[in-house]
């Protein structure tokens, strides 16, 4: 069976974050840039080799200020580590949907992750181009990938969750 090649649709596609704040609210973040593909048997997505890349300098938070602490050094140092990757390693159906695993790299520590996928399926565009869509979802402890900066209030809340769920809203295009 012959290799179908995938490229993530950037318009169609988002990557998001959520954390929480002061232990009380929840922030909402994304990545405006990524890039990604898949590389499947025939037209199923079973098995399908995944490789996603985030560019953290369009990380966006909404807040400037906070945007600029996050790419710092203190969080992503995205001068020295530009990108966050997810490489990986199967992609098993789980009753009608799929569990992601694979190796996802922030900075310099790479952690395996599995990740909740729900496919949406898959259909033609205007344009006569094969998309399939996922809702991705998972979360990960930003402490396990060195994102250690803890900030304390004077009253004594943390500033700053270690729990960060991942959501995304993909799709893919089919190469000809």
């Amino acid at each position: 069976m012959a290799t179908t090649k995938w490229v993530l649709d950037p318009m169609h596609s988002e990557v998001q974050f959520k954390i929480k704040h002061l232990v009380i609210s929840t922030v909402t973040g994304a990545f405006k840039k990524f890039e990604g593909t898949a590389e499947t048997e025939g037209d199923a997505f079973d098995n399908a080799k995944v490789h996603v890349s985030l560019d953290v300098d369009s990380i966006d938070t909404n807040q400037e200020q906070r945007d600029q602490h996050l790419k710092a050094d203190d969080f992503f140092a995205v001068g020295t580590y530009p990108n966050i990757t997810f490489e990986s390693t199967g992609l098993t159906k789980s009753g009608s949907d799929y569990k992601l695993t694979g190796n996802l790299t922030i900075k310099d520590v790479t952690k395996p992750v599995t990740l909740d996928v729900e496919y949406g399926g898959t259909a033609t565009d205007f344009y006569g181009n094969t998309k399939a869509g996922f809702e991705v979802s998972g979360k990960i402890n930003r402490k396990d990938f060195g994102l250690t900066w803890e900030g304390i209030t004077e009253a004594g809340s943390i500033v700053v969750g270690e729990d960060v769920k991942l959501i995304a809203s993909v799709q893919f295009a089919k190469q000809a």
